[in-house]
């Protein structure tokens, strides 16, 4: 079986487009969108994140403000930042870049972030408005895993969906847009029994764990869709997916590609919402 490859490439570009032009129009008649992005670590996979975003805002005429406040900030000084920023009228759009500072939780301090700037839909009225199905932003990971479903014209009305890893950024917010799209969700974790039974079980699987080569071709059915979220940093310096994806080749119907896949959805979807969240502080 050929095993199609669910780039995330002609989507982006496609959201990007629309950006670009949304944020020229905001340019005109005031400032550049302004994004300010709180950086709390010194983790490789994230620096390489925040430096894409950062060119992704400047290719977008996005202005983005990184603020490093060190890998050993506390809660105070990350919340006293976060909220800072949310009353600095200036600023458009808040993200907070993970990981934290060993010690530091996102629930320590993801509340500090305004829901009107929490462009990556962290914070917990976020989360709230999500699940509850009314208007807020969306984690940006989770809903480019719809998008890129949606894009490649994979139905998920009435399909079983295994969503592995149960993250508040990913896996959590993920399996609340599927149920918005009609599919059945299993969640898997660590403490899933047999996962491999749960996950060849399903029609999709989505695989968020961070956990380089956790799902490989026993853990999916023939004809399954696979969609790989990780991020990881192997040993070699270069960016890896959770899905080990010789093994998944040849027996599943599409798998999406680490890099190229999910990653440059989420980061045109991130674009988006900050343009969106400049458009909404703007009108008001």
């Amino acid at each position: 079986m050929d095993t199609v490859s669910l780039s995330g490439k002609e989507l982006a570009a496609a959201i990007n487009a629309d950006t670009k032009a949304r944020a020229a129009a905001l340019t005109e008649d005031a400032a550049a969108p302004r994004l300010a992005l709180i950086v709390a670590n010194d983790d490789p996979a994230s620096a390489w994140y925040v430096n894409s975003l950062r060119k992704a805002a400047e290719r977008l005429g996005i202005a983005c403000d990184t603020v490093d406040l060190g890998a050993d900030a506390t809660v105070a000084a990350i919340r006293a930042e976060l909220s800072a920023r949310g009353e600095d009228r200036g600023t458009d759009a808040i993200m907070l870049q993970t990981p934290l500072p060993a010690g530091v939780t996102l629930d320590d301090v993801s509340s500090a972030i305004v829901a009107t700037k929490d462009v990556d839909g962290v914070s917990p009225l976020s989360l709230g408005l999500l699940a509850a199905g009314l208007d807020g932003f969306v984690p940006a990971t989770s809903e480019a895993v719809v998008e890129l479903l949606d894009h490649h014209e994979i139905p998920l009305a009435g399909r079983h969906v295994a969503v592995v890893g149960r993250s508040n950024i990913v896996g959590k917010p993920l399996a609340q847009l599927l149920l918005a799209k009609d599919a059945t969700v299993t969640v898997c974790h660590s403490r899933t029994a047999d996962l491999a039974a749960v996950t060849a079980a399903a029609d999709v699987v989505v695989a968020a764990a961070g956990r380089i080569g956790l799902i490989s071709g026993k853990h999916i059915r023939e004809d399954a869709v696979v969609i790989d979220v990780g991020t990881n940093e192997a040993p070699d310096g270069k960016i890896v997916g959770d899905v080990e994806a010789d093994s998944v080749r040849g027996k599943a119907a599409g798998l999406s590609p680490v890099p190229g896949g999910v990653g440059p959805v989420t980061t045109a979807l991130l674009m988006r919402h900050v343009v969106t969240a400049a458009e909404t502080s703007r009108q008001n």
